[in-house]
């Protein structure tokens, strides 16, 4: 259950190999955090950050959003509209390099 990141581990139990609580895979990397803005496709959320970045020439920072494609294991109960931590992993398909690891607020 340990995955090396202070997290507190999800109540149900899956038999997802792809889940960093049950299954094999593994974490490292950096720990992004962000709302779901998307649910639709299996196993797989939308998740958006936002950040500031900073313009040298005007010295002012600008707001910016990316979105990110994160695996969702079946032991999450993660919705539209969730505040979530996600954690870099292995490529799991082709765009998505990040796994869910806590649900945070929602």
């Amino acid at each position: 259950m340990n995955i090396g990141v202070d997290v507190k581990p999800p109540e149900k139990e899956c038999t997802d190999r792809n889940c960093p609580f049950h299954g094999t895979l593994k974490v490292r990397g950096q720990i992004l955090e962000g709302r779901v803005i998307g649910d639709k496709a299996q196993a797989t959320v939308r998740v958006q950050r936002e950040y500031y970045y900073y313009l040298k020439k005007y010295e002012r920072y600008e707001k910016r959003r990316s979105t990110i494609f994160a695996h969702r294991p079946p032991c999450m109960p993660v919705k539209v509209g969730d505040m979530v931590k996600i954690m870099e992993c292995r490529p799991i398909s082709k765009g998505k390099s990040f796994v869910v690891i806590e649900k945070t607020e929602g």
